[in-house]
């Protein structure tokens, strides 16, 4: 199949300062990250674990070939952007995956982001030592 022809599912997953754009489409399985092998980009097989996830709670492992650019943050917060946008993309291909991907926890954006720093004090939330002079 090219890629005119095949179905394309495109889906946006986001962690914290990472951001994700997932091409989802049918034929050869391989996962392709900025152009390069997942095994290349991911070296740490946990980040390697994180974006197979949703493919293998819904056991579709093998069936599509995955095209992602993601941008920012670090390793970690990248590969939950991917598993984020995966998710999302495939269950724009086929709604009945919904409820798999929902309780595997896959579909939920992680809100958690950094705190900024505060003046007056050393950072988000240390202050400076107290000394009574």
């Amino acid at each position: 199949m090219t890629e005119t022809t095949a179905k394309v599912c495109k889906a946006t997953g986001r962690r914290k300062a990472s951001i994700a754009r997932v091409r989802l489409m049918e034929g050869e399985a391989g996962i392709r990250v900025n152009g390069v092998d997942i095994d290349q980009y991911f070296k740490r097989d946990d980040l390697r674990m994180i974006v197979r996830q949703p493919l293998e709670a819904v056991r579709l492992l093998d069936r599509y070939r995955i095209e992602i650019n993601v941008c920012g943050g670090g390793v970690a917060g990248q590969a939950g952007a991917v598993r984020h946008g995966i998710s999302r993309a495939l269950v724009l291909s086929d709604e009945s995956l919904r409820p798999v991907l929902r309780k595997g926890g896959f579909l939920t954006r992680d809100p958690r982001e950094k705190e900024r720093k505060k003046f007056g004090r050393k950072g988000a939330r240390r202050s400076f030592q107290y000394t009574k002079r």
